[in-house]
Formats: structure tokens, C-alpha cells, sequence
């Protein structure tokens, strides 16, 4: 059989676990735990708190710092309300395209990885190549976050990351960070026909999220020169608002949810204590006027670092010389990168499929996409030794 008919087995395999991120990953990261323990990989399978989501941790040659990992998160987007053709969790096949949720982001790295397991073990006999499969990316790098912790505490620690997202084997040095968050609004319910003995807490969101449009504006101002970006600035999104029971009720409970990419680290901490001295100078005096009980409250689902484009950077250089590339790109997507880039390690993306079919019904990846990467995996084994 060869290497691109058994990657596709794998990839079915691993479509057929509906990993999407409310529900349960440790069938997914047992079936590839197994298959890494087959060619005598050291393997660390991480639970979360719950005990029902796990990042899986493996390496292949010397106990010793350094060495590459090939990364990649098993979580998928839900399928609820989207027009599939076919069973999103179990893969078809039609004209040279394979269909199924996760098949382009990203399982199909993954079954790319696990395909070309003896490759990669006969190349890792002086410098170590790691694994890294987390859970809950698609929510906040929830998996990654933690993962990274580990690592950070640990002496010996992988030198490169390589993640494999999908950029159709494009070489990825940066991408912009990722923060959301959820705003809960607790005001005071009332009679419509006296909104002033109430605390509208839709009202005070609508204020909030004008407050956050001013801040977008701001942002555009504040664009760094030469940013690669598009667009180059850091971009603010309203994600969502709910609230309110009935048209003649004033809203006693609000929900925001807004999300923000920032290209530098400023302004994050810039709109962070904008939004901050407006809630504390402006809203919450005028709501706790009314009720004393009201409230604005912030839980931060997650807020991921941006892959900062560097002048030396191993892994891209790595993979240059793994795909005949002679330049790197930068998207606006976010990844796990920056976050093995916060502990030290140099980080690159590249990995088969489209992002633009991430997360849409009939998502597929193309076979040539595969063997792409199939392609780059047996030369890492062939050229890593070296």
C-alpha cells in the first residue's frame, strides 16, 4: 500500500472521532497514543482538569534538549446548521478531494504524521523530534496554553516547533494573536414605560461596544510602518449580543462577546486599558447610581501571542530546505505558534490544505495537499540526521 492510501485510512480513522470542541478528545489522542507506542515513541498523554479532554506529548530518539516538534490540535468546529452533503464524520472522497470535518484543519497533517512514524524514528537517532497534539485550539488554545506550561518547567526542552495548520504547504513565519472575551452586563430589570428606575444592561453593552468602534478607529491610527499584515493594523470584532426578556422589560442581563488581533503586544495592552478605565471611570459609577448591586464583568477566553516574524529563525529555515521555499508569509489567522514561541523555541507553519476551507460545510482537503506533506515529512526523515 502506499504512503498517500495509508494516510488516507488514517485521516478516516480520525474523521470518524467527532472531536469538536464541547465534547470529549481522548478516543482521538488513544488511537494516535497507539500508534506512536507501535514504533516505540515515549509518549505522555496530559488531561485537563476535567479528565475528558488531553494533550498528547510524544518523542521519538535521545532523552536530550532540542529537536523538532511536529504540532497539531485534534479539535474541530461544530456542524450544527451548516448544509453538509455527506456525514461530516465519516470521509468521502470525490474528484481528487477528500470530505470530512477536520480533514483540512487540521487531521490531515496529523494522519500525515502518523503515516510517516518510521521515517521520522530512523532519522531521530541523534536530535529528538517531539509530538504535540492538544485539545480545545478552535476555543482559545486552551490545550496549547497548558502544554506549554509543561514544557517551560521542564530542563530539557525541544529547540523548533513546527505546526501544521492549513497554508497549502505555504511557509508561514507570523500571524497576528488572538483574544476574546465575554462581558457580562448585570443591571436592573424594571418597567419599560420608567427606564430610569432600571439598569438597562443592554443599553450599557451598546455603550460598551460603541467605546470598542472608537478603540478599532484608534487602531488603524496606531498601525506599526511596514506591517505585513492584511489588514496591517490590529482589528477589533463584535462577535455577539444578547440580552433583554421582552419589549415593555428593561434588561437586567447582558452577554458581549468581542474578539481582538493584535500585531504588537501594545496594543493589546493599549484597548485592554482603554476598555478598562472607560468601564471603571464611566459605566459602572452610572449603573451602580441606580443599583448598587450592577456589574460588569470580564472572563478572557483566551488571549494567545502572535508568531512574531524573526530575523534567525531555525525552523523556517528547516523547513526552506524541506520544501525548496525561498521566502515566508504571514497570515491573519492565528495558531498555537506564538506560544512555543513565548518559551524560547523558534516556530514555523506549514501544513497541507486551504484555511479557506476551514470550518465551512463539505470542508475537504485536496490528495495532492497530502502528498505535499507526505513529501516533506520523508525528507525531514531523510535529511534531520544531518
Amino acid at each position: 500500500m502506499s504512503d498517500l492510501a495509508r494516510c488516507r485510512d488514517i485521516l478516516g480513522d480520525l474523521i470518524a472521532f467527532p472531536t469538536v470542541s464541547c465534547d470529549s478528545n481522548l478516543a482521538a489522542i488513544s488511537y494516535i497514543a497507539e500508534r506512536l507506542n507501535d514504533v516505540g515513541a515515549r509518549v505522555e498523554v496530559l488531561h485537563d482538569a476535567s479528565g475528558q479532554k488531553a494533550n498528547l506529548f510524544a518523542t521519538l530518539g535521545p532523552e536530550r534538549a532540542g529537536g523538532l516538534v511536529l504540532s497539531g490540535h485534534t479539535d474541530v468546529v461544530p456542524v450544527e446548521d451548516q448544509p453538509w452533503t455527506s456525514d461530516p464524520f465519516r470521509m468521502v472522497e470525490r474528484d481528487g478531494r477528500l470530505f470530512g470535518r477536520g480533514t483540512c484543519d487540521m487531521k490531515g497533517f496529523i494522519a500525515t504524521c502518523l503515516t510517516t512514524l518510521d521515517h521520522l524514528k530512523a532519522a531521530a537517532k541523534e536530535r529528538p523530534i517531539h509530538f504535540a497534539f492538544t485539545h480545545d485550539e478552535e476555543v482559545g488554545c486552551l490545550g496549547a496554553r497548558d502544554l506549554v506550561e509543561v514544557l517551560r518547567a521542564r530542563e530539557l526542552r525541544p529547540a523548533m516547533a513546527l505546526i501544521g495548520e492549513p497554508t497549502e504547504m505555504r511557509v508561514i513565519e507570523g500571524h497576528k494573536g488572538c483574544c476574546e472575551y465575554t462581558v457580562t452586563f448585570t443591571g436592573a430589570e424594571g418597567h419599560g414605560s420608567a427606564p430610569e428606575k432600571g439598569v438597562n444592561a443592554v443599553e450599557y453593552a451598546a455603550r460598551y461596544i460603541n467605546r470598542l468602534l472608537e478603540l478599532r478607529q484608534s487602531l488603524i491610527d496606531r498601525c506599526p510602518p511596514g506591517s505585513r499584515f492584511d489588514p496591517p493594523y490590529t482589528t477589533i470584532n463584535i462577535g455577539g449580543l444578547k440580552g433583554g426578556h421582552a419589549h415593555n422589560v428593561i434588561a437586567g442581563k447582558a452577554t458581549l462577546e468581542w474578539e481582538m488581533r493584535p500585531v504588537v503586544q501594545g496594543d493589546m495592552d493599549f484597548v485592554k486599558g482603554e476598555i478598562a478605565t472607560y468601564v471603571g471611570d464611566v459605566l459602572l459609577p452610572e449603573m451602580r447610581r441606580v443599583a448598587a448591586q450592577a456589574e460588569i464583568a470580564t472572563e478572557v477566553i483566551g488571549e494567545v501571542a502572535g508568531l512574531m516574524p524573526m530575523d534567525e529563525n531555525a525552523a523556517r529555515d528547516l523547513v526552506f530546505r524541506l520544501t525548496g521555499a525561498n521566502s515566508a508569509d504571514v497570515v491573519p489567522f492565528g495558531t498555537e505558534a506564538g506560544l512555543f514561541q513565548e518559551i524560547g523555541m523558534q516556530a514555523v507553519i506549514c501544513g497541507p490544505g486551504s484555511i479557506d476551507q476551514a470550518h465551512k460545510p463539505d470542508e475537504y482537503i485536496a490528495l495532492d495537499q497530502l502528498s505535499q506533506s507526505l513529501a516533506m515529512l520523508e525528507r525531514l526523515g531523510e535529511s534531520y540526521g544531518g
